[in-house]
């Protein structure tokens, strides 16, 4: 009896709860349980990748591509400056000396078997030849050279020898206006030095630089040359 009393009991508390459970829901609900997850498995997904970075526009709005070498080399020239003896050698070297040109200077020196010379005519002894040097000396001709050898030119002053009779000409000139009126030019049957300055791989800058400079030397050649 008391079987079936606990029995019909059971019944009743379940349809209760159902009808309770119901209700709770709504109608048509389905309760659906969701899995353990699996710790194991988990992994966090990594952020997708940023995009490449796209080219700066520039102000225009069109863009920009930027050498790989921005730098370009500065073109470059290399020359020569001819000739030069004497006073004009040394005034020349002086000069060049400012520019401090390293290893892009050097020099070589060319021959000519002919040339011009600029003398003052033999003088009749030494004390006439001291009188003319300090004359010289004093309106500003410190280059000159006494001839000691025997012959037709012994005891002449030689003041500058050169390449071609119009250079020849213009320095003798330029003693003139220095009121050396005694000196002149003659054709030498001798072989005449002279040196040639060489310049390699100079910038624009010292280019002007020495096209400056030859102004004071008008009777020198300065070119550009082939670069080796």
């Amino acid at each position: 009896m008391m079987k079936v009393l606990f029995g019909i009991l059971l019944v009743a508390n379940l349809v209760l709860f159902a009808v309770m459970r119901g209700d709770l829901l709504g109608d048509g609900a389905v309760v659906v349980a969701q899995p353990a997850l699996n710790e194991a498995k988990i992994r966090l997904l990594k952020e997708p990748a940023q995009a490449a970075s796209l080219p700066v526009a520039s102000s225009s709005g069109v863009s920009a591509t930027v050498p790989s070498d921005a730098k370009e080399k500065s073109a470059t020239v290399c020359m020569e400056w001819s000739d030069f003896s004497g006073d004009d050698l040394k005034r020349g070297s002086e000069a060049l000396a400012k520019l401090q040109l390293g290893g892009k200077l050097s020099q070589r020196t060319v021959e000519y078997n002919i040339g011009y010379w600029v003398y003052i005519p033999p003088l009749k002894d030494k004390a006439a030849i001291n009188q003319k040097i300090a004359q010289l000396k004093a309106r500003g001709v410190d280059e000159y050279f006494v001839v000691q050898e025997a012959g037709e030119w012994q005891h002449a002053i030689s003041l500058g020898v050169f390449k071609s009779e119009e250079a020849a000409q213009k320095f003798l000139e330029s003693l003139a206006a220095k009121e050396i009126r005694s000196a002149k030019i003659g054709e030498r049957a001798s072989k005449l030095k002279a040196t040639v300055f060489v310049f390699n791989a100079l910038d624009g800058q010292t280019a002007d630089r020495l096209a400056g400079l030859q102004k004071d030397f008008p009777a020198s050649e300065l070119k550009k040359v082939a670069c080796h």
